[in-house]
């Protein structure tokens, strides 16, 4: 593989792609550790796919916001180094699959020309920043969150701070009470408040999907603004050092919460407090609630062929914006799914005819913005003939899914086929609910709930079931869930599992029984409560019989072989190396990380770099010696205990002590000095002493 290098003007995001382009060669020649080596590429949006060979690339795009220039940049990439076709996810990215891991670094070069980054779109790292797709434009809210989304944004990428978590991290923000963008299954979630005339939010903490979700906790009925940048970096701090790292189950914030409570785990934030970053971003305020950039174009003619879909795709798909006579309007993207092709034409409507933006939304759409009231009519008709101009936007009828077996490595069933099938049942069997707005359906292809199943209001997700021997895709059905509002959810509960060819079935069981049983303007959340979990048990239960399977039940949606049960297949194998040479290998280079932020002024960037040598130090040791390193915190107390306390390894005080000077420092010129000093002093008696281990097997 030929070395590659970028024409990126920024030296930082320069060195960050060259960093991967040399971490590849090395993997490639055997010499980086395979799981650091995972660890590496995918906080840098490399994910390895079901296939074997190739990558789903997954580019972050803060709050779903993008101008034309870079659905330009994205189409291009897409084409080039993919298929052309772009998924949208749930949390406002796009995804791109098929890419060779040798040419991802030059993908993420041509990108980064129009500001676009794969920085910490996967691992365990701060994820892409979510916030309400209608942000700075919804009559209801009481100010625009996007500029404070963006302040968190930048201040948290390639902060030290949150590179290599126990797990990922996931932060939103909601534009007003409605709470669009999920506050509560977020390990922070912020809704915009205002109180005696000043802004701040409602701050939610711990909340979180996957196979046990968890209701966040209401930290704060009110957090000024000022104040969201010094709490946020606080929680991190001490996610990253009393977070699970071994078991990776358990290894998400909402355990840690739930384990030592809220009030304790906001006792250790509050030891954080001397430590923090002396930096403060500015909130560019004036930048992001500025009048849209509309031309002046003179006003197309076009002529309406059905002009009653126009009128419920008005109703449905346009909502007025609380800029006068300006409209957004909702595109529905089935699947998420849209191609290169599509998005340059999408980038040529926004920049001639609106304020040059869209925003991907947490549904897999797109909601383009600054719409003027008498251009509507066009871009009805310009979206027709792209395909994009179907009604039921933030409806039942849209169905979002993960991409499941499609290209996911955790995919246990199919969701993408499953979702598919079941919008027809919808369009051709129930066209009174296509446009409902009360309930909503949404799939997952395993219990991880990427396409959030277990917050619906009717959900599938992915598992097998067996039938003597053989083995079938399946469904579990869960039914009740929803959002409530300002930081309020109902999780859905798991009523039956059935196989996957009967989810078409299921659906239709449901609809008519919530036609014929519902009292009137009830909703089915409450028509759920109503009737109870064992009552639609009993309404399925005929379903989930796996005794009567004909072939064609071993066969997922979307598939034409029998089914197999194939999880975690497709990541690269490597050669066998020395993990403990690796960890210390990395001790080093964070010491020369410290060193470059130190050259750089920032204080409490270095010191923290200078901290993760030091703990990733002693757990190098700590793991030749065979002792669990589930946390950071176990990682300094245990080291104590083996190699200080016993006097292994002499520091003149504690470990402890040696270590926790960070906290008891403000991050000045002087103690970052000090404090790199003594890491590279540590790593040194470490590296020596494993040396002298060594010479003794």
């Amino acid at each position: 593989m030929q070395s590659f290098r970028t024409e990126i003007e920024n030296p930082v995001v320069e060195k960050d792609i060259i960093d991967l382009e040399k971490k590849i060669r090395l993997f490639r020649e055997g010499k980086a550790d395979e799981e650091r080596f995972r660890s590496l590429r995918l906080a840098r949006g490399v994910y390895g796919q079901r296939q074997p060979g190739v990558q789903m690339v997954r580019i972050k795009l803060p709050y779903g916001r993008v101008t034309s220039e870079q659905l330009y940049r994205v189409a291009a990439v897409s084409d080039e180094y993919s298929t052309g076709r772009l998924h949208i996810t749930t949390r406002q990215d796009i995804q791109i699959h098929h890419v060779s891991l040798d040419r991802t670094p030059e993908l993420w070069s041509q990108l980064e020309k129009d500001d676009i980054t794969l920085r910490e779109a996967c691992g365990n790292t701060v994820r892409n920043v979510t916030a309400s797709p209608n942000a700075g434009v919804d009559p209801k809210e009481p100010f625009d969150v996007t500029a404070y989304a963006h302040a968190t944004f930048q201040f948290f990428l390639r902060n030290p701070i949150c590179q290599e978590m126990g797990r990922k991290f996931k932060i939103s923000f909601s534009s007003s009470e409605e709470d669009t963008a999920l506050s509560y299954i977020h390990d922070l979630g912020f809704i915009a408040k205002v109180k005696d005339g000043k802004r701040g939010f409602k701050v939610m903490l711990g909340g979180g999907l996957g196979s046990q979700p968890r209701h966040a906790d209401e930290l704060y009925d009110f957090l000024p603004v000022d104040e969201l940048i010094p709490l946020i970096e606080g929680v991190l701090r001490v996610f990253d050092r009393h977070g699970e790292r071994k078991k990776r189950m358990k290894a998400r914030m909402k355990y840690l919460v739930k384990d030592i409570g809220k009030d304790a785990f906001m006792e250790l934030v509050a030891e954080q407090q001397t430590a923090l970053s002396q930096n403060r971003p500015a909130f560019e305020i004036d930048r992001f609630e500025a009048e849209p950039p509309l031309k002046e174009v003179e006003i197309p003619q076009v002529e309406i062929e059905d002009e009653q879909h126009f009128e419920t795709w008005k109703n449905t798909n346009v909502q007025a914006q609380k800029q006068k006579g300006l409209y957004s309007v909702g595109i529905r993207v089935p699947l998420g799914d849209f191609y290169s092709d599509t998005a340059r034409k999408l980038g040529d409507l926004i920049r001639n005819y609106a304020g040059n933006e869209l925003r991907f939304t947490l549904r897999q759409d797109i909601l383009v913005r600054h719409v003027r009231g008498e251009l509507l009519p066009f871009f009805y008709a310009e979206l027709k003939n792209l395909g994009l101009a179907e009604t039921g936007y933030n409806k039942t009828v849209d169905i979002t899914a993960c991409p499941g077996t499609d290209t996911c490595n955790l995919g246990i069933a199919s969701s993408m086929g499953i979702a598919d099938v079941l919008e027809d049942v919808l369009k051709e069997e129930y066209p009174q609910f296509v446009n409902g707005k009360d309930i909503t359906i949404k799939i997952s292809g395993c219990m991880n709930a990427c396409g959030q199943h277990n917050m619906a209001e009717i959900g599938f997700q992915g598992m097998s079931i067996k039938s003597g021997k053989a083995v079938a895709p399946a469904l579990q059905v869960l039914l009740g869930g929803g959002v409530l509002g300002d930081g309020q959810g109902r999780f859905a509960d798991k009523v039956v599992k059935i196989p996957s060819k009967r989810g078409p079935q299921a659906l239709r069981v449901l609809l008519d029984d919530y036609e014929a049983q519902a009292q009137k303007n009830e909703k089915f959340s409450e028509y759920y409560d109503r009737q109870e979990k064992t009552y639609f048990y009993d309404l399925l239960k005929d379903l989930a019989d796996t005794s009567n399977l004909v072939e064609d039940d071993f066969v997922d949606w979307g598939h034409e072989k029998p089914y197999v049960k194939a999880v975690g297949v497709g990541e690269c194998a490597g050669v066998v190396i020395d993990l403990i040479t690796t960890l210390l290998f990395e001790s080093e280079e964070k010491i020369d990380n410290a060193k470059d932020a130190f050259g750089k002024k920032a204080w409490a960037d270095s010191i923290y770099h200078a901290y993760t040598s030091i703990v990733n130090s002693a757990k190098a040791i700590l793991i030749s010696e065979n002792k669990k390193t589930n946390t950071q915190a176990d990682i300094i107390a245990q080291f104590d205990e083996l190699f200080v306390e016993s006097g292994k390894i002499d520091l003149g005080t504690s470990f402890k002590e040696f270590t926790y000077q960070l906290n008891e420092n403000e991050p000045t010129e002087a103690f970052a000095k000090k404090y790199i000093e003594d890491a590279q002093a540590f790593w040194k008696k470490v590296d020596a002493f494993r040396a002298k281990e060594v010479q003794h097997v």
